[in-house]
This record gives structure tokens, sequence and C-alpha cells, in this order.
């Protein structure tokens, strides 16, 4: 069996897998208060493979890239692998830590202390620094969200936010994970990119409708998966449970179920590398 599809057997099947540990980089966002740029920390996994190879940008939630215990969260890890396997660069981008933050989650949406246009710009400063990175393909370069970090993945694609054009640098591909879609979809939205769309049916934290309004909105570049049953944070194994400390979603006050379910998990981790080796590997 190849190690591609070792890697993606073991990850389907909720199995961690062990990585060399990540180069830490530092990457400049084109956030620039008091035109001093933001240095936002970096953990770069290099894939295993010669030649310019594809780069994706992993854009963590709102509860940043850390887990409990100070580590990396095992999401990312997790992916880093996924997308290793393949062949291509990942690396791993911090929005919260350098702006004095640990977590978004239980802050409500319309008083974050980190909000989507700096995550924006931290996204296309992302992009610029892969270009010139050597062994990255700066024409096969993606980016991949989730939640909070779906939302920046819309947002950093939309070509009608003037500083998107400005960049001069586009990804070949976008995927966001069970994104909130109503701030671009009050904006409108046109993508620059082919953008994929992985939605839980069920979810009651950032729900399906908005992103599939969205959807018909821009048309042919952007793509919706949905699957029925699973809930915000389908991708993951933890147990489903309702996180009360979470002042925004559906029911307001009322708290939001999160969790993994096995069944959406590895479907949509087909999708997701189905579609994204379509766009990288095409």
């Amino acid at each position: 069996m190849s190690q591609r599809l070792l890697v993606g057997l073991l990850l389907a099947l909720g199995v961690a897998v062990a990585l060399a540990q990540p180069r830490a980089v530092a990457v400049t966002s084109l956030d620039a208060p008091e035109a001093v740029p933001v240095q936002l920390p970096g953990h770069w996994f290099g894939a295993n493979a010669t030649g310019d190879r594809p780069a994706v940008v992993l854009l963590h939630g709102c509860g940043g890239i850390f887990d409990a215990r100070g580590r990396l969260g095992q999401r990312l890890v997790d992916y880093a692998a996924l997308l290793n396997a393949e062949g291509w660069h990942a690396l791993v981008l911090d929005s919260l830590t350098p702006r004095g933050e640990k977590e978004l989650c239980t802050q409500r949406s319309g008083s974050r202390q980190v909000t989507q246009l700096q995550r924006r710009r931290d996204a296309l400063g992302a992009l610029q620094w892969l270009a010139v990175q050597p062994g990255v393909d700066r024409q096969r370069l993606a980016l991949l969200g989730w939640s909070n970090g779906g939302s920046t993945v819309l947002a950093a694609t939309n070509r009608l936010h003037s500083e998107v054009v400005r960049a001069g640098i586009a990804p070949r591909a976008a995927v966001a994970f069970y994104p909130g879609c109503e701030a671009e979809l009050a904006r409108r939205y046109a993508t620059t990119a082919p953008t994929l769309l992985l939605l839980g049916q069920s979810d009651d934290w950032t729900p399906a409708q908005p992103c599939l309004d969205l959807a018909a909105m821009a048309g042919s570049g952007l793509t919706v998966i949905s699957y029925a049953g699973a809930y915000h944070g389908f991708d993951g194994s933890a147990p489903l449970r309702v996180r009360r400390d979470v002042p925004n979603g559906v029911r307001p006050g009322q708290g939001v179920t999160v969790g993994g379910d096995a069944a959406a998990r590895e479907a949509s981790r087909r999708d997701l590398l189905e579609f994204l080796r379509r766009q990288l590997n095409g």
C-alpha cells in the first residue's frame, strides 16, 4: 500500500498519524496597524517530494491552533499529514497569538478581538509568503479553513474586496469546512478561485442555509457538499456535546452542538482530496 493510501485510510478511521516536527516560520501579514506589519507564527510541514510542489495554507477556527495542553491541535496535524502524503506542502498559520488572543469562540461575533478583515489580510500575506518559498509552485497554492477560518477563506477569495485584487496573487483552489457565510452573503460574493464548501446539514453554529444562498449567488465557481445529520466539527473525532459558552449560533444563549461524525468525516476527506487533486494536480 502506498504512503498516500495508508495515511488517508488511517485518518479516515480517526487514527492520528505521526509527522516530523514542523519548522517554525514567520509570515508577514498584510495587516499593518500603525504601518508596522503583523508577524504571524507559522508551522511549516514541508512535503517529502522533489521539484516545485503545491502548498496549502491551513486557517484555524475560533479556538486557535493549540489544544488545551498548548500543543498544535490534532486536526491541523492530521490534515498536514494528509496533504504531505499527496506531495503538497502545508503551512499552519496562527492569527491569534501575535494579537494577544487565545480563542474567539466565547466572544460575540460583532465584538471579536480579531476580525475577519485582519484574518483576510493574514491569509493574503500567507499566499505572498508561499509564492517566494523554494520548492513551492506559486501557481498551485490553496487555502483550507475551518469555521472562522473557513469564513476567512471566503473573505480572502472574494474579488469584490478591493484588497483581494490588489494583493496580486490568488490561490488555485480554496476549501472551507462549515464556514459562517452571512458576512460575504451580505456583501455579495464573486470568487477568485474554484471554491468548495463542506457543510453539516444539522449545524446549529454556522448553519448551512446562508452558504447555500451564497453558492446560488456565486454560480459555478462555488461548490457545496453537505452531510446529512452532521454538526459543527463533523470532521473531528470528539463525541457530540453542547457548548453553552458560545454566545453565537442559531439559538443565541442556548449553546451550540459540536462533535465528530464518522461517516461525514470519511466522506469529507475524500471529497476534499478529490477536489484538491483536480485543482492542484491538473
